[in-house]
Formats: C-alpha cells, structure tokens, sequence
C-alpha cells in the first residue's frame, strides 16, 4: 500500500519514489526538532518516526475519521 502511495507522489510531482522518500524524511526531520503535542502522540519506535510509522498512523487516522 506504501508503495502505491509514493508512486502516486512522485508521478504527480514528476520526480522519483527515492526522491520523495527523502523528502518526506526530512519532513518528519524537521517537524521532530520542536514537536508538538500532536506529533508526540504519534506511535514510534524511535525519537523520530519513519515514513512508514508516519503513513500508517495516517491512514489509520483517514479511516476512524471516515468510520464516525
């Protein structure tokens, strides 16, 4: 399902998925040197999530919003 995702991304914005990737990692980089509380609350293994903890917390997001 990720891999569908980035796809979409990077035809969209007529670049690569590795581009993308990084990108998007850097993102997340950025965001965690001065989290808020709503960042902090996001499910992680590591001080700063991946991309793949950041999609998935995301969709799961998309979908109880859907369901209510």
């Amino acid at each position: 399902m990720n891999r569908k995702i980035y796809r979409e991304i990077a035809i969209k914005n007529k670049t690569s998925i590795k581009e993308v990737k990084q990108e998007m990692q850097a993102a997340i980089n950025y965001a965690y040197v001065n989290p808020n509380a709503q960042a902090m609350s996001l499910p992680r293994k590591n001080a700063i999530p991946t991309i793949e903890e950041v999609v998935e917390y995301m969709v799961k997001q998309m979908q109880n919003n859907k369901n209510e």
